[in-house]
């Protein structure tokens, strides 16, 4: 961890094992829940779900932490009003926070309300604007991956690393179907047109931070999506980072909490998927 930053453990308990502790907390207990659930809203669209599990995971781990770090600050997609105006605004109001819990309790809710089991919980702790600590954790599989700032990436217990991958006609891609059918879905389709023919295959199975997860730990070169909001990409940009990636807007800038559309990779095909996106969207 950088030098001027505070050391993790505070009162015994450590940032790490809190988010990883909370995490694996709630994913049990929405995998339990799998199937049971008796309320089923929709957001912002129909491509938008939500149930009570979501909403009971997310007071679960805001309470976790807050009998840890009561003076922490805390976001959660829940606790947000649907639509991307809503959660850039979200992020704004909390963004003098010196720590703040960035969370989605249930990333891929459709998928949950469909029993496909590809969702995951994402965690990450952010100081003073960065983040610092990254957990997303697949109930599933019971595959936990995590991350700390300066001290690698791991899902296992093992050390993860970006796969070496040298250019797109070799790469396995991930994309998504954003929930804005105005602006970002159409913009997202013109990508999977552009990169479909020019890649080894594309995939898009619907839990942002398990796509990100999945390319720090080597199995996809790379991902994007189009407006997607800090709950969906802080802990997954920690993972990219420190398993050796690259993550950046679309126009290739680096990666910052009020990015939403993004492009991560192993850093060897970005600029490539970069310039592909960016003339994919001049057509």
């Amino acid at each position: 961890m950088d030098v001027n930053q505070p050391e993790s453990p505070i009162g015994g308990k450590s940032f790490t094992a809190v988010a990883v502790n909370c995490a694996a907390k709630a994913g049990e207990w929405i995998k339990s829940k799998s199937g049971n659930f008796t309320q089923l809203d929709t957001k912002y669209s129909m491509h938008d779900l939500v149930t009570e599990v979501d909403k009971g995971a997310e007071r679960m781990i805001r309470n976790l932490i807050a009998t840890h770090f009561p003076h922490h600050s805390f976001l959660g997609e829940e606790g947000v009003e649907p639509g991307p105006e809503a959660s850039a605004k979200a992020l704004e109001d909390v963004s003098d926070a010196e720590y703040l819990w960035i969370v989605d309790p249930v990333d891929g809710t459709t998928n949950y309300v469909h029993g496909f089991p590809f969702y995951s919980v994402s965690i990450a702790l952010a100081y003073r604007g960065q983040v610092i600590v990254g957990v997303v954790y697949d109930p599933s599989r019971d595959e936990l991956f995590v991350a700390e700032r300066g001290k690698g990436a791991y899902v296992h217990g093992r050390k993860m690393n970006v796969s070496d991958e040298e250019t797109l006609s070799r790469s396995l891609l991930a994309t998504g179907f954003p929930a804005d059918q105005h602006v970002a879905l159409p913009a997202n389709l013109k990508g999977i047109q552009a990169l479909a023919p020019k890649v080894r295959n594309l995939r898009v199975a619907g839990s942002a931070a398990l796509h990100l997860a999945y390319v720090a730990a080597g199995r996809l070169s790379g991902f994007w999506e189009y407006n997607l909001s800090s709950w969906d990409i802080a802990a997954g940009s920690l993972l990219i980072e420190e398993a050796g990636g690259r993550m950046s807007d679309v126009r290739g800038e680096p990666y910052h909490l009020g990015v939403r559309s993004v492009v991560a990779s192993n850093g060897r095909v970005h600029d490539e998927l970069v310039a592909e996106l960016q003339a994919a969207e001049r057509t």
